[in-house]
Parts: C-alpha cells; sequence; structure tokens
C-alpha cells in the first residue's frame, strides 16, 4: 500500500441558483449530488492516478452509505477497513452556490467520523506499519489525531494533512511539527497558525511561518490567484491555469492530492505543487466533485495548455 487515508465520507449535494438569490423562498436551480468528503475524495483521487491506496472513514448502513462504498470501490480505493454501521448516519455536505458557480453558504453533518476512535485505529496499526505515507483531513477527533501521528511516528510514516475549513483547522496546531504537508487555504492558514479571523499580511509570508512551525512543506491556496508555497531551501508563487469554471467543489481535495502524487513520484516541491494547480484546473471544469478521468497524462497535458 502506498497511503492510508483518514478522514471523512459523505454525500455532496450542491444547488446552483439559476437566477438572483431571493431569501425565504424558493428559488429556481439546478440540483446535483456525488460521493464527497475531504478524505474520501483525496483517495479516489490517488485511486484514479494509480496509487495504492485504503481509506478509513465512518459511514451508515443507509442508501447514501452502499452508493459512496460502492462508488470507492469501483474508483480503486481499498474500503476494507470502511466502519460501516447502521446506528449511524451517513455524513452530507450541502452547497448553495450562485449564478457564477461561487459559493455563497455550505453545511456539514460529518458526525459518523467521530467513531473512528483512538482504539480503532490503535486496532488497524498495521496499516500505517504498511503505507508509505498517512493522509488525514482535520474531521477526526483530536484524540483520534493524537492517535494518527502517535503510530504514524511509531512506523517512521510521513503525515500528510488537509485543514479542511477554518474552525477545524485548529486541531492540528498541536501537530504542525510532525507534518510533512499541510494544504490550507488562506483562511485556514490563518487559523494553523492561532490567527482566526487574521486578513493581514502576504500568504508566502503565511507560508514561511508554517515551515518555521516544523512543516516540511506549506501549500497555501489562494482561489483564482493560484497558490504559493514554502520548505526550508525554498518558497515560490504560482499563478492559477486559466479554465472555465463549471463547479468549484472539490478542487482543493484534488490539488492536495496531486501534490502528494508527485511527493510520492519523488518530485521536487516546486513540481509537485504544479499538479496540484493542474489538478484544480482539471477538477474546476468538471460537475463530479473528483474528475472521473483525471490521470497523470491529463495533468500534464492541463499545465502544457
Amino acid at each position: 500500500m502506498d497511503v492510508l487515508v483518514i478522514g471523512a465520507a459523505g454525500l455532496d449535494v450542491k444547488g446552483q441558483v439559476g437566477g438572483p438569490l431571493q431569501m425565504g423562498t424558493s428559488n429556481p436551480g439546478v440540483i446535483r449530488q456525488s460521493p464527497g468528503g475531504v478524505a474520501r475524495n483525496i483517495a479516489e483521487n490517488l485511486a484514479r492516478l494509480g496509487v495504492d491506496v485504503a481509506l478509513i472513514t465512518a459511514l451508515g448502513d443507509d442508501w447514501p452509505g452502499r452508493y459512496i462504498l460502492e462508488h470507492a470501490r469501483q474508483a480503486g480505493v481499498n474500503t476494507e477497513h470502511v466502519l460501516v454501521r447502521p446506528d449511524f448516519r451517513t455524513g452530507t455536505y450541502l452547497a448553495l452556490q450562485d449564478q457564477e458557480k461561487q459559493l455563497i453558504v455550505a453545511l456539514d453533518d460529518m458526525g459518523a467520523i467521530q467513531a473512528i476512535t483512538p482504539r480503532y485505529l490503535h486496532d488497524r496499526r498495521r496499516l500505517f506499519r504498511e503505507a508509505e505515507m498517512v493522509v488525514i483531513d482535520a474531521n477526526l477527533s483530536p484524540a483520534a489525531l493524537e492517535m494518527v501521528f502517535r503510530l504514524a511516528a511509531q512506523y517512521g510514516r510521513p503525515v500528510c494533512a488537509d485543514p479542511t475549513s477554518a474552525p477545524l483547522a485548529v486541531r492540528l496546531q498541536p501537530f504542525l511539527g510532525q507534518l510533512h504537508l499541510v494544504t490550507p487555504n488562506l483562511q485556514e492558514a490563518y487559523a494553523l497558525l492561532g490567527e482566526v479571523g487574521g486578513s493581514s499580511g502576504r500568504p508566502i509570508r503565511l507560508a514561511r511561518r508554517l515551515v518555521a512551525k516544523g512543516v516540511q512543506l506549506a501549500v497555501i491556496t489562494l482561489a483564482e490567484k493560484g497558490l504559493c508555497y514554502a520548505t526550508l531551501n525554498e518558497s515560490g508563487n504560482l499563478p492559477a491555469i486559466s479554465v472555465p469554471i463549471v463547479d468549484p467543489t472539490g478542487v482543493g481535495d484534488a490539488l492536495t492530492a496531486a501534490v502528494i502524487f508527485g511527493l510520492l513520484e519523488g518530485l521536487p516541491p516546486s513540481e509537485a505543487v504544479r499538479l496540484g494547480l493542474s489538478a484544480a484546473a482539471l477538477t474546476l471544469q468538471c460537475r463530479h466533485t473528483v474528475c472521473p478521468d483525471i490521470s497523470l497524462e491529463r495533468l500534464y497535458e492541463t499545465l502544457v495548455v
């Protein structure tokens, strides 16, 4: 196994209004659904890029859970260690987008992931031993995160993290010195640094500050402005690849997965983050949360364009 991914899985329900949003009433629009959840999205992207990946998450024994599980299997994700229980409600992410496909507001209901306890992870410690890399999202409980980092350290495995959201990102603060890679957006970066609500300072300086706290590679995503990154030895800003926007859901997860793929392939950070930008551009043009035809060939084709 190349990568062990641990975190949330759920159903993405995305609604786009067909005209100016009118509050307090029903609005005509288009509603779509697809498998989602940060960890699950990263796992599917990696599997479609040819990585041998196993997923630990929690699902209900309901139709969304069965749908998500079967979709992951068909994508090539090892789901043997997914916890499925009839008393769980499968997680859901509900997003409302405006006419330009920009997010207005979103809700997430990912309570099932709290069933991934320290004991559940410890009982599957051989997966940490067998993996080349561990990837997490910040939906995990603080106790579960502590166990992840303990097991990863025990077996000498690097840990990559997607902070998921600014409120959840603070859970990663105690572990910054143990992170191989972290991929926050701007507000999540402030949260990681203990500055929730921060809005000043150049993003590249935030990336360097994360590295100063022990992160080996910090990548801060900046939406249409691209990204900035930093390591102990280098840092830089890269512009986004300009493409038509179909749906922005899952773009950050695709970027994270492609950077991880690049690191697994031994690429230098400057090249790995370029693959991440390419994956983001591909996903922006796709109606699905994970672009079903993402591949290394398509990533490099997008870079050339």
